[in-house]
């Protein structure tokens, strides 16, 4: 069974301060996304799938590209306005994406099988990839999901506050996910949100789900009714993976398999995190958890 790692990387980075999904943090230069492609590889994943803005095309495939030659089927789709539906007049002072669920539709034509979404700019552990092919040989049509939660204490930032989808999972079974923002370290050492405070063993989302291939009919219908509910005047609307899944969950039209992951997550939200991931993975060379050259 063919089966797909879409990875999200046309994101602005405006956190970060430029293009986080190419920075080098991997002791021989490496990308984030490096790292996760290699293990999807090791768990049995046949194709991976960029989702880009225009101007990184050409650099990702001279670079990493042409490095993943003969080791995974590897595509490109671009998230820009050329995808949005003719009917669609987008204001002219937007300037951000719409989301991810949009991007996710970018790649529609070029996704091969059951699919796995992952951020470009974040580290997800091995055990997270096989853990989800898994799940996706299992998927038997559009009503069945999947995901990888992770626990809410191993995905925050030093640096400032995250957005995570807070889920509650129940016998191996998504109920509900909430998508939260402004996850921080308080004055206390305990963990609050625009929401309130938060246990640090709750689960949450890091955009890891799944889906069956079938699904991305629903996901156009979904996204088009998005378009037709926003505001002139909202300008930074997204349409997002997580409040797509509850909302499908909300209406039983979604049943989500659940199997958290035990590894600690980091990634690249803010330009003072870049040092801290470059000693991690530099560490989990020296372990000999990855070999020294990855591609």
């Amino acid at each position: 069974m063919e089966t797909t790692l879409v990875i999200l990387a046309a994101g602005l980075g405006s956190r970060f301060g430029g293009n986080k999904q190419i920075s080098n943090v991997g002791p021989h230069g490496e990308i984030l996304m490096e790292y996760s492609i290699h293990d999807a590889i090791k768990a049995g994943f046949t194709q991976v799938v960029f989702i880009l803005k225009a101007e990184m095309v050409d650099l990702i495939k001279e670079t990493l590209g042409k490095r993943l030659e003969g080791k995974i089927r590897v595509d490109y789709a671009v998230q820009d306005d050329t995808t949005l539906p003719a009917w669609y007049h987008k204001p002219e002072d937007r300037t951000k994406p719409f989301g991810t669920v949009h991007a996710v539709l970018c790649a529609k034509d070029v996704i091969r099988g059951p699919f796995a979404t992952v951020n470009a700019d974040d580290y997800y552990g091995k055990e997270a990839f096989c853990i989800m092919h898994r799940l996706l040989t299992s998927l038997n049509d559009a009503k069945d999901g999947a995901m990888v939660p992770y626990i809410l204490g191993n995905t925050m930032s030093e640096n400032g506050g995250v957005t995570r989808g807070v889920c509650t999972v129940e016998e191996g079974k998504l109920i509900e996910v909430n998508e939260t923002k402004e996850i921080r370290y308080g004055e206390n050492g305990k963990i609050v949100s625009e929401r309130g405070e938060l246990p640090a063993d709750a689960m949450v989302s890091m955009n890891m789900w799944g889906f069956h291939k079938d699904l991305l009919a629903r996901m156009d219908d979904y996204f088009e009714a998005f378009l037709k509910a926003i505001k002139p005047e909202d300008i930074k609307a997204e349409c997002l993976l997580p409040i797509m899944v509850g909302e499908f969950l909300a209406s039983g039209a979604l049943s989500v398999s659940a199997v958290p992951s035990p590894d600690k997550w980091f990634g690249i939200t803010y330009a003072a995190d870049r040092e801290l991931v470059m000693n991690k993975l530099r560490e989990l060379h020296e372990m000999g958890a990855y070999p020294e050259v990855l591609f």
